[in-house]
């Protein structure tokens, strides 16, 4: 084992058993909506959230049945979030498979999406976790709020560093930072450690996002998915930014222009990275994303040293060193 399966040790019994709760958390009387979702459980990633959740748990008191609620509620959540994303961006394929959005059309993706974030939420109440509840529809509110303040700043194409910090922690940091304090809420901990905690998962988020965002300026090869997707999508991204930032105004007018006008199969993506690149946008954003990273493994650090403390120490160095 290697990586994220070594990271997995200190909760991976809770994993296995989390993974059988999940699915009858899933499960549907009706054969065609079952057959879907059995599609979409098949074909989920690393897990990164349930496992942020049990981690959290376990390095702040004891694993409970809240705990296993906590994360299937998020793991529900993030599912329905990606599936409705996939609709947003008209996107046909999910790591490597077809989307939902691809195999039954958009009407489908919304309802099943909608169908799975209800099913979240309907978890809270029978299992009366009303402070997940309200952490969770918090998160819906702010990951929507994220969503339509990035279209309308993409629009525009005048996103500031600071509205992209604004995007990022609506749009990913609110989720893994409703995994962290979530977990150690379900094992009792006190305010003080739910709150730092909560901050923990808000800067990893914060990190994981600029290193997604650094990925798409590095060659398809390397990390499996399309390179220079963003920039054809006319999203802004932390290295982008700070290039423009650096740029004279004529230089800044002329690649927005190129960006903006040119179409998406015929846009030169090596150009734009090689400018970034130029510009020292690559290596500002690794600067800051490993700042996100420092500040979250000192916030770790006043937990007491156990293994599950020292798995998040190496999640959260995994989520910066990741390939993909």
């Amino acid at each position: 084992m290697s990586g994220i399966d070594n990271i997995k040790n200190p909760v991976r019994k809770e994993l296995e058993e989390f993974e059988m709760f999940f699915r009858d958390q899933a499960k549907t009387p009706y054969k065609a909506l079952d057959f879907i979702l059995n599609y979409v459980i098949r074909r989920k990633g690393k897990q990164l959230r349930p496992l942020f959740v049990f981690l959290s748990a376990k390095a702040s008191g004891e694993i409970t049945r809240s705990t296993y609620a906590a994360a299937a509620m998020i793991e529900l959540l993030h599912t329905a979030t990606l599936i409705h994303d996939d609709v947003v961006d008209e996107a046909y394929e999910r790591r490597g498979f077809w989307s939902i959005n691809a195999l039954w059309r958009s009407k489908v993706a919304v309802l099943v999406g909608d169908f799975i974030l209800s099913k979240g939420l309907i978890m809270a109440v029978q299992h009366k976790e009303y402070a997940m509840l309200e952490t969770m529809s918090n998160a819906v509110k702010e990951m929507s709020e994220g969503e339509l303040f990035q279209m309308e700043k993409t629009r525009k194409m005048n996103i500031t560093e600071q509205d992209y910090y604004d995007i990022i922690r609506k749009k990913t940091a609110v989720l893994i930072s409703a995994c962290t304090s979530s977990g150690a809420r379900s094992a009792g901990a006190s305010p003080e450690v739910v709150s730092r905690m909560e901050k923990v998962g808000e800067l990893l988020g914060m990190a994981f996002q600029v290193k997604d965002d650094l990925l798409d300026f590095l060659p398809t090869g390397l990390t499996g998915k399309p390179s220079g997707n963003d920039i054809k999508e006319k999203k802004l991204t932390l290295p982008l930014i700070h290039a423009l930032n650096q740029s004279t105004a004529a230089e800044k007018k002329a690649v927005v222009s190129r960006i903006i006008k040119t179409k998406r199969k015929r846009l030169d993506v090596d150009k734009i990275v090689a400018f970034v690149e130029q510009k020292g946008g690559i290596v500002y954003a690794q600067n800051k994303m490993s700042d996100f990273k420092e500040e979250a493994l000192s916030l770790l650090q006043e937990l007491p040293e156990s293994e599950s403390r020292l798995a998040l120490e190496a999640l959260a160095n995994y989520i910066v060193n990741r390939k993909s």
